[in-house]
């Protein structure tokens, strides 16, 4: 693997983990899930290496799915009095963000769920 992907790699990393530590999510057991979905992005990508930029939404989607099986939704909407979690849009596209559904609106992007104004209501 070149070092573009790895540099892709590791930033979809960082913004994961950026967003769990900005809800209070980035404890032991769930750095793990994010080093697993991780490991298998890195296979994902060997494969199709021209969908690089995908790589961030899609970890954020493997996390997520990790989670709800072993700790339940996660990242919760912050907006909504209905506990229901964020989903990421696109689906399998570049810049993804954390988007509530329920009121058709932009969260923050993947890796900001802490920035000041964003996500952090």
């Amino acid at each position: 693997m070149d070092a573009t992907a790895e540099t892709v790699l590791h930033q979809a990393r960082a913004a994961i983990l950026a967003d769990l530590t900005a809800r209070d999510a980035a404890e032991a057991d769930i750095v793990s899930l994010v080093e697993e979905a991780l490991s298998r992005r890195r296979w994902w990508l060997e494969q199709w290496p021209d969908g690089a930029a995908y790589i961030p939404g899609l970890l954020a989607q493997d996390v997520q799915d990790a989670l709800m099986e072993t700790h339940g939704r996660w990242p919760l909407c912050p907006r909504c009095d209905e506990p229901h979690a964020l989903a990421v849009e696109p689906e399998l596209g570049p810049d993804p963000h954390w988007v509530c559904e329920r009121g058709a609106a932009v969260i923050a992007p993947v890796g900001a769920l802490g920035a000041p104004g964003r996500g952090d209501s």
